[in-house]
């Protein structure tokens, strides 16, 4: 019996694409939704839909509390779908290129302010564990990486000399960031006492405490432990991070193509974002400060 769409398609993306593991379950979850809910109703495959129908999929969606951007995300793997099908004349259109998912009100991401989180960082300890947490907060910081990226960093991607690091980011695509003085110290702190948990052969940068890789979920904990350990006010996360990083540079350059550019980000749309923040920082700013704008007391 041959594959199914879902499965050719996803094949595909793994050995044509080489798309990371965590987008291809992510692939494969938003279209195994659609074919489940087309059973359940009696309905064609997958690759046999309609406009109509997948019109009534996000209206379906939607009523049992989708978000928009969820329903975004499963349109788009739809119609990635629907691209190969038709570049393997296994259809004739893409039902998905006209629908579009109902929007959600845009939720700004939280930062840190520099202050805070630079008396945090210029804390010290001397246990190995805590050095590589502190390394692994300096590079996120310094760098806006996410956390696939800081996981997936090499010994041999980081240049200490010249201060460079090389990432490889969504879409397998590689960029060149910075690294910044206090990164590059930490990571050095890192790397002296490093030879005493990982393996020999293990190339990752930051390890576990059994010699391998860091997993995800390894790092989430540890941050949010370390930053509860120096007395930090709210959870700490790599995201935050990154959103920190971003909001930072935006709010001292100006330069949104720049931060584009070291946030790995495809569409300058996606970093507008930023420009929201910063727009919300200068409203508070003169809220408080702008003598027609405070409240007489």
């Amino acid at each position: 019996m041959p594959p199914s769409a879902i499965e050719a398609f996803l094949d595909h993306l793994a050995q044509e694409r080489r798309l990371a593991a965590h987008t291809l379950v992510n692939y494969r979850r938003d279209l195994e939704r659609i074919q489940a809910w087309l059973t359940d109703g009696g309905a064609a495959a997958i690759e046999h839909l309609d406009e109509p129908t997948v019109r009534r999929y996000v209206a379906w969606r939607h009523r049992r509390g989708a978000s928009g951007k969820t329903l975004q995300r499963e349109l788009s793997s739809l119609r990635s779908l629907y691209r190969w099908l038709l570049r393997e004349g296994r259809t004739k259109s893409n039902p998905a290129v006209g629908v579009r998912a109902p929007k959600t009100a845009r939720v700004l991401p939280s930062t840190l302010e520099a202050d805070q989180l630079c008396s945090l960082l210029d804390r010290s300890d001397d246990d190995p564990l805590e050095l590589r947490d502190k390394a692994m907060v300096e590079l996120c910081y310094s760098s806006g990486l996410r956390l696939a990226e800081l996981i997936a960093v090499n010994l041999g991607d980081i240049d200490m000399d010249d201060g460079e690091l090389s990432v490889v980011g969504k879409g397998a695509k590689t960029r060149r960031v910075p690294v910044g003085t206090k990164a590059r110290e930490a990571v050095r702190h890192w790397l002296a006492v490093r030879a005493n948990l990982a393996r020999p052969d293990e190339p990752a940068l930051f390890v576990s405490s059994r010699g391998q890789r860091i997993h995800p979920r390894t790092v989430q904990v540890r941050l949010a432990r370390w930053a509860q350990k120096e007395g930090a006010s709210r959870r700490l996360h790599p995201h935050l991070l990154r959103h920190s990083f971003a909001t930072h540079l935006l709010e001292s350059s100006g330069d949104l193509r720049a931060v584009q550019e070291l946030l790995g980000h495809a569409d300058i749309g996606t970093t507008q974002i930023y420009t929201h923040l910063d727009f919300q920082h200068l409203a508070e700013v003169y809220d408080a400060t702008h003598p027609r704008a405070r409240k007489r007391s």
